[in-house]
């Protein structure tokens, strides 16, 4: 099998036009050099060159071969070079995975301050539900994953961000409650509509429906959270939206009306998680911590940092 080193040697060789001004510039003996361009000859069952006292040629071979022999130094020259770049993780790219109730409203946010950290990181980012987001960070499919923390899931290291809070929103028109904070007991009876069940946001409408009495509309479900927004303000029933979400998207209070709940757990837990033995992990600590400082001064108010 030729190596690289003789591919070198022949490269040399060819642009010399000698030996002995080729020995020269690689710095090794004539002899060495001349034995190690006949074993390459021999791994490749042909002559490369035609030698005199003179000059080195090269055979027709020689010459045919040539090019590809630049281009696989090159090549692995390349190689070696972006290796000792990605040694350094701030180089490299990496596939991160939102769910679409969290992606569009805090990534706007997120991603300028990344980049301005770490200027030569390149995110892939893609939206899939909170479910195929982790079967993807199992596969492989994604290196990181930003949203809600999963009741189970251990085999994967998770690095918590913020608390979201829940907001209700009911329409514009609708009084819930005469006094200046909404309790649980004001939505008893009262229709919630909720995400379809792919959502983890749907399961945490479920467990709060069942804290405050409402009642969950299991005949209308929405695909969306401008979806959910829309029927609200329909008057099909009410809603609970993050807050990031109304924080980016609702702008007309007279068309809809949004509050917080007292009491409860109303809010929603998101960590960037990634697999426990991932070789880059330690960067992935780093990349916390600069997600975690843009959360406490950029969306101040609007969530709350945890760590």
């Amino acid at each position: 099998m030729p190596s690289l080193r003789q591919l070198e040697y022949f490269l040399e060789v060819a642009d010399a036009g000698s030996l002995r001004q080729a020995a020269i510039r690689l710095g090794v003996a004539q002899p060495t050099l001349t034995v190690q361009l006949r074993h390459l000859e021999e791994a490749l069952s042909v002559t490369l060159l035609e030698r005199s006292r003179s000059a080195t040629h090269l055979t027709p071979a020689g010459r045919e071969l040539l090019p590809n022999a630049r281009q696989l130094l090159n090549q692995w020259r390349n190689l070696i070079e972006s290796a000792h770049l990605l040694g350094d993780a701030t180089h490299s790219t990496y596939r991160l995975g939102v769910p679409p109730t969290l992606g569009p409203y805090l990534l706007p946010t997120l991603l300028p301050f990344i980049h301005k950290q770490f200027t030569r990181l390149r995110l892939h980012v893609r939206e899939e539900v909170p479910d195929n987001l982790l079967k993807g960070l199992e596969e492989g499919t994604y290196d990181l994953i930003l949203g809600p923390i999963p009741e189970s899931g251990a085999s994967f290291e998770r690095e918590p961000l913020f608390r979201e809070p829940l907001l209700l929103a009911s329409p514009a028109e609708m009084q819930l409650n005469t006094g200046s904070d909404l309790r649980e007991s004001d939505l008893s009876g009262l229709e919630v509509l909720a995400l379809d069940e792919r959502h983890v946001l749907r399961r945490e409408v479920e467990r709060i429906c069942e804290q405050t009495g409402a009642r969950l509309n299991r005949d209308f479900e929405g695909t969306s959270l401008d979806t959910l927004r829309q029927m609200v303000v329909m008057g099909m029933g009410l809603a609970f939206l993050p807050s990031l979400y109304v924080r980016s998207e609702i702008h007309r209070p007279e068309e809809l009306r949004v509050q917080p709940l007292s009491g409860g757990r109303l809010f929603r837990e998101h960590a960037l998680m990634y697999r426990r033995n991932a070789p880059s992990r330690h960067f992935y600590r780093k990349l916390t911590e600069v997600i975690r400082g843009v959360i406490a001064t950029e969306l101040k108010g609007s969530v709350t940092p945890v760590s």
